[in-house]
């Protein structure tokens, strides 16, 4: 396996096709938009000009990666490539054509990895015409620096096709972590849920920033408002309508204040306002976040009370403990061990506290469990104790 095909050509692609150069594979980035192209080819020089200014890399060594990279606008250009990670926009159909036109390309034992963060794998792999040789191979951004990568096996993988995607995952210095195929897998799925327990949390009484900084206190590099402005609020209400789109119900109520502030031309940083405005540096919230937040509470009929530090980072951890049991449960993830380090390695849960399973053993399941039920006498819904949980705090 020395030449590998990335389709699209976006800042995850580009992102995948350094992480490949650098281990010294060929890369062969294909985008149907040559002007694509262009803006990839400047992103990846200027990732490296940013390590020769740092000192890390020198002009020779810039130029070998580089040279281990050709771009096409044509899919003939991966026909011959061992493995293929399709990384275009996170849209099923697109994903599913993408994957008709490998299927009539390449050959017969080319891998075909999805870069899928939500998606049902097994839909997209149904396109190709050897779904034994396709899988999920969910990189996490920047896919140059975060070392996870959930390897997501379809009904039909074969464990050739698993084998050989961590394989070349530990090549290019990314722990993989095999998960079964599932909406979300493992970290989004239970990111969903953590994410839904702070804009509760909002609509309670909490700011932003006093989310954010109770998370970041207890080890978190940012916290949930800080990454979603970050990654872009107009991605994950993208994939919301879509699901939707697809008839496919969210798993427990959601607000909608990721929706009105996108409706309202709030993206995130790329926007210059998102949960924060950043005219300054995380400024205190606006007149427009504040009747959003005034609107959704009417709406889903929450009083707004005072919420400590502690109750936020007890809210959300134990909404990652609960979800990550559900996983579990399902046999999403083998292990607590694996959710654990999708946790750690992916979304920077902090890794002096292990992961968010192995957290709830160092408080114990009996103390998890009774503030789980406790949660669920006003919001029984969502607060449903996994059996993992019920099991271990010894209440079955």
């Amino acid at each position: 396996m020395t030449t590998i095909g990335v389709i699209g050509a976006g800042t995850m692609g580009s992102g995948i096709a350094i992480a490949l150069a650098n281990a010294g594979y060929r890369v062969v980035m294909v985008d149907t938009d040559a002007a694509a192209l262009v803006r990839a080819a400047q992103y990846i020089a200027e990732n490296y000009a940013a390590l020769q200014r740092k000192g890390r890399l020198d002009r020779a060594q810039i130029d070998a990666r580089l040279e281990c990279i050709r771009t096409d606008t044509a899919f003939s250009a991966v026909a011959q490539c061992a493995l293929v990670i399709e990384a275009v926009f996170e849209s099923l159909a697109l994903k599913a054509d993408v994957f008709a036109q490998l299927g009539a390309t390449c050959a017969r034992d080319t891998i075909l990895a999805t870069n899928t963060s939500t998606l049902d794998v097994d839909a997209i792999a149904a396109a190709a015409t050897r779904p034994e040789r396709c899988a999920g191979m969910h990189f996490f951004s920047p896919a140059q620096i975060m070392k996870l990568v959930e390897v997501v096996r379809g009904r039909q993988t074969s464990d050739a096709t698993i084998e050989s995607i961590c394989a070349l995952a530990r090549a290019i210095g990314k722990t993989p972590v095999v998960v079964a195929n599932a909406d979300g897998f493992v970290g989004n799925r239970m990111l969903l849920g953590y994410r839904r327990e702070a804009e509760f949390l909002v609509l309670s009484g909490a700011a932003p920033r006093e989310i954010d900084a109770a998370l970041e206190q207890f080890g978190f590099a940012l916290g949930p408002f800080a990454v979603s402005d970050l990654a872009g609020l107009d991605i994950g209400v993208r994939a919301k309508h879509e699901r939707a789109a697809r008839g496919e119900a969210p798993p427990f109520e959601l607000t909608r204040i990721p929706d009105k502030l996108v409706e309202a031309g709030r993206f995130g940083r790329k926007s210059g306002q998102g949960y924060y405005p950043y005219t300054g540096d995380r400024a205190g919230a606006d007149d427009v976040f504040t009747s959003i937040v005034a609107g959704e509470r009417t709406r889903l009929g929450v009083r707004p009370r005072a919420v400590s530090a502690e109750e936020i980072v007890e809210r959300c951890v134990l909404a990652l403990i609960n979800e990550g049991a559900r996983i579990l449960d399902a046999r999403i993830a083998a292990s607590a061990d694996d959710v654990d380090t999708i946790w750690r390695l992916g979304y920077g849960f902090p890794a002096a506290r292990g992961g968010p399973m192995r957290y709830a053993e160092s408080i114990g399941f009996t103390e998890v469990a009774a503030r789980i039920e406790l949660f669920a006498a006003t919001d029984p819904a969502f607060w449903q104790l996994a059996p993992y949980i019920r099991q271990r705090a010894n209440r079955v």
